[in-house]
């Protein structure tokens, strides 16, 4: 079969930030109408090269060629990129929560009629470029008022606004659930097939493996190889040994659990919805975690999950209604974060970037933020003391960084995600609640932060896991419980777990026998 013609070329490109080379002679060809996966390892430079291609960082901040359409071409901001039909959708969407569809669509780029905004012409666009993304929503509605993954389709029909021919996108199903996932997959087939060309990065490698004609594989900023993925028969295994530079016999460190007594219990717990009285986010919820365990949370999005995790550590989720909470034994009260903290419980929130850390600050400030009495002398921070304890976790949890003064905004996701795990490791708690630990990082840096987990419960202390992906709560969680529109609907064993068990337990609020 003939290849088609090359639409993009990017060669010898390499990209240095202070202390850190981010690309170092990585090339890249990518063919007209292809879906062109790149993947890689967290700090593999997937991200930075895309910068680079879109404008990002500019011409003259790197050096190298880039080829497109046959020309040699100079981006020097991400509107120059576009006007030449490239566009790219970042992992965080760039959308105004209090506008709607339609002003989001052409936000900056407004049709306009005697020198006024042409809503009439605007709201009539609107509706085709959202038919052509198979968003079936009123253009009126606020993006505030839509799930993620019809944001996600309003991020590619502003696309198809600019004309794309390029479409870029990094990790769009990072935070989607699985039919939106499929849904977004399926409309990049439809793009396919009508001549578009996609670049995706994406950590999902079932997906990638699913849609990708070609793939590239980068590692440590330099091109490993690049895959034909129908031509050489590509697998999830060979696509892992690519990213990792060996092959990883098992996603899940090798560990015998050593499980004791109850140390935690939940008992009746009821929330109520921060704005909507009428409405229960828990439902009367009651579980146990064991020193020495791990305890999995599976649900689908909107479950309830996360506001039972929220709820508990502190309060810091909607409005208590009713429960209690046991600590070996005894009765404790969490009414605020500070309460959650000092009777030795710790919450990794799902989103590290919003919540999890303060982007201004440095690696040392945030390892030590939530406890800060830790490494103070006269109610003052000792600088010597935070240094020291910020590095010993960066060699521990190898922290890829070259200094702990770097700020985290540099750092790549699955190392932002081990300062988060840092910061609430230096609480010592006894409870570790992880929201979606491992999303959006790669799968050498999730066998690390699995790692970390295990060696946490070999230390007595007990760790709750909450995800969205089953095979991992099945090949980590020692048990697993399922929830359902805000109440607990099962418990499972990690013998008895698979994932046709769960999804009937994850989608009923009749309490199944488990077999």
């Amino acid at each position: 079969m003939t290849r088609p013609p090359t639409l993009l070329e990017m060669r010898s490109i390499t990209k240095t930030f202070p202390g850190v080379r981010a690309l170092a002679d990585v090339s890249l060809v990518v063919a007209e109408g292809e879906i062109h996966a790149i993947c890689g390892e967290n700090g593999a430079g997937k991200s930075t090269l895309m910068k680079v291609l879109s404008g990002v960082h500019p011409h003259g901040s790197y050096t190298g060629d880039i080829v497109y359409r046959g020309e040699n071409v100079q981006f020097h901001d991400i509107r120059a990129s576009e006007q030449a039909g490239i566009v790219i959708i970042h992992q965080e969407l760039a959308l105004v929560p209090g506008m709607s569809i339609t002003e989001n669509l052409f936000l900056g780029n407004e049709p306009r009629r005697r020198g006024s905004i042409d809503w009439k012409t605007a709201q009539r666009r609107a509706l085709e470029l959202m038919e052509q993304v198979g968003l079936h929503e009123d253009p009126d509605t606020l993006i505030k008022d839509i799930g993620v993954g019809k944001q996600q389709l309003v991020e590619i029909a502003k696309a198809f606004a600019k004309d794309v021919k390029l479409l870029i996108l990094d990790e769009p199903t990072a935070a989607l659930n699985e039919a939106d996932s499929q849904h977004l997959l399926d409309l990049l087939r439809g793009f396919r097939e009508r001549g578009i060309t996609s670049i995706i990065i994406s950590h999902k490698l079932n997906e990638i493996e699913a849609v990708a004609d070609t793939i590239t594989i980068l590692r440590d900023g330099r091109t490993i190889e690049s895959l034909d993925v129908r031509a050489d028969g590509v697998n999830e295994d060979r696509i892992v040994q690519g990213m990792v530079g060996r092959e990883l016999n098992s996603r899940f460190p090798d560990h015998t659990p050593d499980i004791g007594e109850v140390f935690f219990e939940v008992r009746d717990w009821t929330v109520k919805h921060p704005s909507s009285e009428d409405r229960l986010v828990c439902k009367g919820s009651g579980f146990t975690v064991r020193r020495g365990e791990i305890v999995g949370f599976a649900g689908l999005m909107g479950a309830g999950r996360t506001e039972l995790a929220m709820s508990l550590f502190g309060r810091s989720y909607g409005h208590y209604v009713s429960g209690q909470v046991f600590k070996d034994g005894r009765e404790i009260q969490l009414k605020s974060v500070p309460d959650a903290i000092r009777n030795g419980l710790a919450y990794v929130s799902e989103d590290r970037k919003s919540i999890g850390l303060n982007l201004l600050d440095d690696i040392k400030t945030s390892m030590v933020a939530a406890k800060l009495s830790k490494i103070a002398r006269r109610r003052v921070v000792d600088p010597v003391r935070e240094h020291r304890v910020a590095e010993e976790y960066r060699q521990s949890l190898r922290i890829k960084t070259p200094s702990v003064d770097e700020g985290v905004v540099k750092l790549s996701g699955g190392n932002q995600q081990k300062v988060v795990l840092a910061k609430w490791m230096f609480t010592d708690p006894d409870l570790l609640i992880l929201d979606e630990p491992t999303r959006g990082i790669d799968v050498g840096a999730k066998y690390e932060i699995y790692g970390i987990i295990q060696r946490l419960v070999d230390q007595g202390k007990g760790v709750i896991v909450i995800s969205s992906e089953l095979p991992e709560l099945i090949g980590l969680c020692d048990r697993i419980y399922t929830v359902f529109e805000g109440a607990i609907t099962g418990e499972v064993t990690r013998q008895d777990a698979n994932p046709e068990l769960l999804m009937k337990k994850m989608t009923s609020l009749t309490k199944t026998a488990t077999p």
